[in-house]
């Protein structure tokens, strides 16, 4: 489970094996609080969540637009 960031107590990652066939480019979202997971593609938007608040989730896909160029690096570097 490839962690691409960290912002607040929030871990940013995705799962090694992503489906089969693979699912989209995506970022999973997790705290103690509660998780989430971002498409990232035509344009980030919010897959689902679990036991977080909207002000939360704007803040997350917020992180997400922020750090995109990260995370599809990341995403690409280590399915490629």
């Amino acid at each position: 489970m490839p962690v691409v960031f960290r912002y607040k107590n929030f871990r940013f990652f995705f799962y090694s094996n992503e489906g089969n066939p693979r699912e989209a480019m995506h970022i999973h979202v997790r705290s103690p609080q509660g998780e989430a997971k971002f498409w990232m593609a035509p344009s980030i938007s919010l897959a689902g969540s679990s036991g977080l608040d909207a002000r939360t989730l704007r803040e997350l896909q917020n992180a997400v637009e922020t750090h995109r160029a990260l995370i599809e690096r990341s995403w690409n570097e280590y399915f490629a």
